[in-house]
């Protein structure tokens, strides 16, 4: 009898260790940091990857992508410090399970314009529960592409690469990295759900044309938060469909501000639906905080935005609203904005205008903004053109509180002097 029972004893105890050793094959995921970290997969231990500036970083990053992404457990792809070159990648989800991409190292891209066939560079597409993070930075070298024909005279330049782009993720953080020198947008932000930027850091001299640190279009719940924004074109800029969006502690200059807009110029354009913009400081940039919109072109709305807690210093036009909006005269500058803005506040903005137009809130004829409000704003300008001023047209804001310069005192000039 005591034999039989150690020998189930025994069979038992094989069993379980049986067991226990199946569970931690499986909790150990993905191949490790050198065999280390369960769950870690380092792009230089296990795929290859040089740091050299001249071995193409995109195979050994597709596959340890690949092999991240097909993991049930949560996966975390390292590439460590070090400079590397890489040619593009595009990222792909869906994934099996939270998935995050850990960049302690500086990653530069193809310095030449006429290396890429698309407008991207570096691509996240359709992941949820993704992170990027580690401290490191993503140069697009784009010296080049500044001094390109065309592009030194601030058209358009739609073929050159956006350093990050951003479609169709839910539930992301983009945490404590830096993109330098984008070829055209720095960060491009489309169909996302709940995506949030954090201690970001986007870098790029003043005169870098078309190269906006943030944009933001058709996405719902996106926050940028306590990030540092020096560019040539909008620090942040947000597009049409864009609602729930949170801008908080953004440090932007040079730059030409944070601008909701242009809106209005194409075709079926859905609706931007509230935007809080608060906690901000702005630097030696052309404009403050900002709504544009195309004259002429198509219908739309912009509704429940709100501009609040703002620090400008030697901002060129601080608070606008421009839907007269018309860059290289490409537009139909005596028709009117079809655009219909409502539920506006500007509360609590102060410093000091490089320009006497302090406040210029220009709306569309056939479509008055409604619901405008102008609370306790000191913005204060010194110069041989005298001080700052206010011009309203097509709108009855609702003031309270201080009001330096005093609320739509100017006349608004027949042709207003072109915003960029």
């Amino acid at each position: 009898m005591a034999l039989q029972f150690n020998f189930i004893s025994s069979m038992l105890i094989i069993l379980l260790l049986t067991i226990s050793s199946a569970k931690a094959q499986e909790a150990g995921g993905v191949g490790g940091r050198g065999g280390g970290d369960s769950g870690v997969i380092d792009v230089v231990a296990k795929f290859g990857a040089k740091a050299d500036e001249r071995t193409d970083l995109s195979k050994p990053l597709l596959d340890a992508w690949k092999e991240a992404c097909a993991s049930t457990s949560p996966a975390k792809i390292v590439i460590p410090k070090g400079t590397y070159f890489l040619s593009t990648a595009t990222l792909d989800g869906p994934c099996k399970a939270p998935i995050e991409l850990q960049v302690e190292g500086i990653v530069k891209a193809p310095a030449d314009p006429g290396a890429f066939k698309e407008p991207k560079w570096i691509a996240f597409n359709r992941i949820e529960n993704f992170k990027l993070s580690g401290g490191g930075v993503f140069d697009g070298q784009g010296t080049i592409a500044y001094k390109r024909e065309g592009c030194d005279k601030h058209n358009f330049c739609g073929s050159l690469p956006i350093n990050l782009r951003f479609d169709f993720l839910t539930n992301a953080m983009i945490q404590g990295v830096t993109t330098k020198d984008s070829k055209q947008f720095h960060v491009n932000v489309l169909g996302c759900k709940n995506i949030t930027f954090e201690h970001f850091t986007v870098s790029a001299p003043g005169e870098s044309p078309n190269t906006d640190g943030i944009h933001i279009g058709r996405s719902d719940g996106v926050n940028v938060l306590n990030t540092e924004i020096k560019t040539g074109d909008d620090c942040v800029s947000i597009g049409d469909g864009s609602k729930n969006l949170v801008i908080n502690g953004v440090t932007c200059g040079p730059g030409h501000g944070i601008s909701i807009g242009s809106l209005g110029l194409f075709k079926n354009e859905e609706p931007v639906d509230g935007v809080t913009v608060k906690n901000c400081t702005l630097t030696n940039t052309s404009n403050g905080v900002r709504i544009k919109s195309w004259p002429g072109a198509e219908p739309g709305t912009c509704s429940n935005i709100h501009f609040e807690d703002i620090t400008v210093t030697n901002v060129s036009s601080p608070i606008i609203i421009d839907q007269k909006y018309c860059p290289w005269n490409k537009c139909k500058i005596n028709e009117e904005s079809k655009v219909k803005l409502s539920n506006i506040s500007f509360k609590n903005i102060h410093g000091t205008s490089a320009l006497p137009e302090a406040v210029k809130i220009i709306c569309s004829a056939t479509l008055p903004c409604e619901n405008v409000e102008l609370i306790d704003i000191e913005i204060t300008h010194s110069g041989p053109t005298g001080p700052a001023v206010s011009q309203c047209s097509n709108v009855k804001p609702k003031v309270s509180g201080k009001q330096n310069p005093t609320a739509c005192s100017a006349p608004v000039p027949a042709n207003p002097t072109p915003t960029s």
